[in-house]
């Protein structure tokens, strides 16, 4: 199990500043390693390609901090996570940005069986505001407390991960002023006073997941990747986590990602693993191939409500035996829809110009 101290984190130009200490927080649960890890070990540009089975089985264990790319129904990492859950892990502690089609799904595998997938602890924004309804499972496990909850405000959790990735050399970060755009705070966000400027700052922790999960829409072997549209914190989820699984839709030639270099988004030197996964992010959206299955997604959210309102798992179960359990691969679970139902998600991405030359 990943536990490691904790730190409010100010930027490098300030934190002398305030107060002239840096702030001790060990209820905070974000991990911080003793030691950037990263910088000590090779991320090589070399064939990181892999199979999913072989990617989770490497990394994936009890007790870790799992960070979580894409941003609700946008490039979730769906196949990464059904392979986790058909695995089984316990005791995790979920870092994300926003709320996310991948924790409901590991919310419901908890809800189902907790011996075989559970989460500890979630970090993430907005959960008190519109994604309670958007997340019912997720919002069951944390109203009922079988999940503890840090609800961050808007910018907390991306400026958590950001200050992370800046690696172990830099001391932290600071926030807007209390009177800027993140006012929402929680008991976890503290308030610091600025010694010259006499200014109330908010600051929080460092969040450096221990495995970070993304999907993107194009990379190389190596993994350098392409993101159109929104990069949903992904980039900064690979740069801080100790070990990132990366599953792609497409896996492109070295010199057509060199080609175009300035549409990298995400640097080899950040990923350990790839897995060519075409559609894996659905029934979520993934810019450049693919668009949202909304029938799929509004009978999955359905079946949620329904476990919510009647405490009846019946209907949750069947849909994770027929498109999880039932599945040794994720190819399995596509076989399960109908090719009419992915050439309509393929058209209404309208054909948008991901470069993949």
């Amino acid at each position: 199990m990943s536990v490691y101290s904790s730190i409010v984190i100010t930027t490098p130009s300030t934190h002398n500043f305030i107060d002239r200490k840096l702030y001790s927080l060990p209820d905070l649960w974000s991990p911080v390693p003793p030691r950037d890890r990263r910088k000590t070990e090779s991320k090589g540009e070399c064939d990181k390609r892999t199979t999913m089975q072989e990617a989770v089985a490497r990394h994936i264990r009890d007790g870790i901090n799992l960070g979580i790319g894409g941003l609700h129904d946008t490039r979730s990492p769906v196949a990464i996570v059904h392979e986790i859950i058909r695995r089984g892990v316990k005791g995790l502690t979920l870092s994300l940005s926003s709320s996310s089609l991948s924790a409901e799904l590991l919310a419901g595998a908890m809800i189902l069986d907790p011996s075989h997938v559970s989460i500890s602890r979630v970090q993430f924004a907005w959960h008190d505001n519109e994604l309670k309804e958007m997340r019912p499972l997720l919002g069951h496990l944390v109203s009922t407390g079988m999940v503890e909850c840090d609800d961050c405000s808007d910018c907390a959790m991306g400026d958590g991960f950001d200050a992370s990735s800046c690696g172990s050399g830099h001391k932290g970060w600071q926030s807007l002023d209390d009177s800027g755009a993140a006012t929402a705070l929680i008991d976890r966000e503290k308030i610091a006073t600025h010694t010259f400027q006499a200014q109330k700052k908010k600051t929080w922790s460092l969040c450096r997941p221990d495995v970070g999960i993304v999907h993107v829409p194009a990379a190389d072997m190596c993994g350098n990747a392409r993101i159109l549209g929104s990069v949903c914190a992904c980039p900064d989820i690979a740069r801080t986590a100790i070990r990132t699984i990366m599953s792609v839709d497409q896996v492109l030639p070295k010199e057509n990602i060199f080609s175009f270099s300035d549409l990298s988004e995400i640097s080899f030197a950040d990923v350990d693993e790839v897995v060519e996964q075409p559609f894996g992010a659905t029934p979520g959206a993934c810019q450049g191939h693919y668009w949202f299955d909304v029938p799929h997604l509004l009978e999955f959210r359905s079946i949620c409500k329904e476990f919510t309102r009647t405490g009846d798992t019946q209907r949750l179960q069947k849909y994770y035996d027929r498109n999880i359990f039932g599945c040794e691969t994720f190819e399995d679970f596509l076989n399960l829809q109908s090719s009419r139902a992915l050439r309509e998600i393929i058209r209404k991405d309208g054909v948008q110009p991901l470069n993949l030359d």
